[in-house]
Formats: C-alpha cells, sequence, structure tokens
C-alpha cells in the first residue's frame, strides 16, 4: 500500500488530496470534449452546425408556416450593444430567408466578438440550416462603431409538423484577448 508519511492523518489527507485533483482533472480533461462530441453526434442541446450549408433545390412548403424567433444576448463582460433586426420571422419550409443582427461597440478601442448559436427546441436544430452567417466567424469591430451582420438561413421541408417555432439564440463572447492579431491589424 503506498504510505507518504509515517503519520496516518498526513498520509489521508495526501490521498485526499490526490483524489481531488484527478477528479478535477478528469471533468475538464475528458468530460467537457467528451459532452462536446456526444452532442454533436445526437444532435442534443441545441448546437447548430458552425459550418454553411449548401441548399439544394427542393422547394418550397407552402401549406405551413414556422415561426422562427431571434433572440441575442451578450455573455458577461461583453459591453457591445447587440440585437436582432428582426424579433420574428414567419417563413415556409425550404424558403431562404434574410435577417440581420446589429452590433455596437462603445468603447474607444477595437474588439473581437464570437457569436455561439442554440436552437430551441433541441431536436429542430438538426432542421435549421444557416447559408451565411456571422456566427462561422469572429467579428472585430472598431472602437466607436457598429455593423449589421446577416444571417441566411433555410428551414429544412423535413421539419416535424408538430414543431410550429423555433427559437434561435445567439450568445455573444468578447474574444479579443484570444484574437489579438486581428485587433492589430484593424
Amino acid at each position: 500500500m503506498l504510505r507518504i508519511s509515517d503519520n496516518p492523518a498526513v498520509d489521508t489527507a495526501a490521498k485526499l488530496v490526490v483524489a481531488a485533483l484527478v477528479m478535477f482533472s478528469f471533468v475538464f480533461v475528458v468530460m467537457v470534449p467528451l459532452y462536446n462530441v456526444l452532442c454533436d453526434a445526437l444532435g442534443i442541446n441545441g448546437k447548430t452546425s458552425g459550418q454553411a450549408y449548401t441548399a439544394a433545390p427542393a422547394g418550397i412548403d407552402e401549406t405551413r408556416e414556422i415561426t422562427v424567433q431571434f433572440i441575442a444576448r451578450n455573455n458577461d463582460g461583453m459591453p457591445w450593444a447587440f440585437s436582432p433586426g428582426d424579433r420574428v420571422l414567419r417563413v415556409h419550409p425550404g424558403q431562404a430567408a434574410n435577417t440581420v443582427f446589429h452590433a455596437q461597440n462603445p468603447l474607444p478601442r477595437a474588439m473581437v466578438a464570437q457569436a455561439i448559436p442554440s436552437i430551441s427546441p433541441s431536436r429542430a436544430a438538426a432542421y435549421f440550416h444557416k447559408t451565411e452567417c456571422f456566427c462561422f466567424n469572429q467579428q472585430p469591430l472598431d472602437g466607436d462603431s457598429a455593423a449589421d451582420m446577416p444571417l441566411q438561413f433555410i428551414v429544412d421541408r423535413d421539419l416535424p409538423r408538430d414543431i410550429k417555432t423555433i427559437t434561435l439564440s445567439y450568445t455573444l463572447f468578447d474574444v479579443t484577448d484570444m484574437a489579438s492579431d486581428a485587433v492589430a491589424a484593424r
């Protein structure tokens, strides 16, 4: 048996500290990537693809209409004003739709943001296809400036008939420190 000290209390405390460090490391090194892989594989948690969808001509289903709601929020510490141009759009499955999100950097310095999307209900994520999205890339914005960021999407014709409303939510994160080269180039 492994002994660290002749004192049983010190030996037990050391073993508990090592066990806690192993468990803590396991959570961040193994569980987070495993969670992301499972969400991607199973299409759960409302995660959308981070790549542009190439539309194939399939026609528009004009027999039904889907309500698409847009929500924009900032992560803690993100000072930008961030909002959807349209709060709600009504689209037919198969129809290409366009909207914009507005961003304004009120600070006197350039910053870089990254938008992370989420879709509700989560099972609709597999049927919501973005053909162009500001979320595909980091968004640099000069100080005291604003930008309109485009979003083009198609709701798949195979969307289950019981889903009548889809909510697309974006959370905007400040990634300036991670993208300092993009800020320096501006």
